[in-house]
């Protein structure tokens, strides 16, 4: 039996990966089963590739977690301030960063973790834009340095707080009409937990842009009270 020789010119190969096409595959990933479902072996059999060959794009399960965190941020932008309206400015991008946060539930613990695992002048530059955009948003709206800084820290902190309340908050059974069943917060012990237990219809309705923009009133009044006075 004669063996035909293979045509070369007949045999396609696959197109080269890119950096985006692994992160995008591994946000997916987290975004369906949780950040702990991530691993190389996973994200290896969802490309169809050998998951070894994946570590050219990351050197490590932290390194790939930063870089989707810089893919998610980048979807991030904060504009420049029009006619100086600053506080706007920030009031929009919160609005932004809670809609972030709720297409991408699972990445949330990251976006709040990530930072404290790496130091700040080795993390993906993209997740270090929105911040330089934020300072100097402040700085031009009157800020010195170390102020804008204090306002960074202040804002961001409270976004963060805000969507992990958000999410933490979520129903378990939405069908249910009851708002103690809704939540499962008839498994409480009354006698231990009886405020929580009262606030059963108000957790219930949680309406996230209307709280998001009671705090913003207090975090962003609070800022605008301490930008330092122009000279005339």
């Amino acid at each position: 039996m004669t063996v035909e020789p293979v045509d070369q010119r007949t045999v396609r190969r696959r197109p080269a990966l890119t950096r985006r096409e692994v992160l995008t595959v591994a946000l997916r990933l987290i975004d369906s089963a949780g950040v702990e479902a991530l691993s190389m072996r996973r994200l290896g059999k969802a490309l169809d590739r050998d998951p070894m060959r994946l570590y050219r794009f990351a050197a490590s399960k932290d390194a790939l977690l930063d870089d989707v965190v810089e893919l998610v941020l980048e979807e991030l932008v904060v504009p420049g301030a029009v006619d100086g309206d600053w506080q706007g400015v920030l009031r929009r991008t919160a609005h932004d960063f809670r809609r972030l946060a709720l297409a991408h539930p699972n990445v949330v613990p990251l976006l709040v973790t990530r930072p404290l695992s790496t130091p700040l002048g080795l993390r993906p530059a993209g997740t270090l834009r929105p911040l330089e955009s934020l300072l100097g948003l402040l700085v031009d709206a009157g800020f010195d340095a170390r102020g804008a800084l204090h306002g960074y820290r202040l804002y961001m902190g409270f976004l963060h707080g805000f969507v992990l309340t958000e999410l933490q908050e979520r129903v378990s059974v939405p069908e249910e009409t009851d708002a103690l069943l809704r939540l499962g917060l008839h498994r409480l012990p009354p006698r231990e937990f009886p405020r929580l237990r009262g606030l059963a219809a108000e957790l219930a309705s949680f309406d996230g842009e209307r709280e998001l923009d009671q705090g913003l009133d207090i975090v962003v009044g609070g800022l605008a009270r301490r930008v330092p006075a122009t000279p005339g």
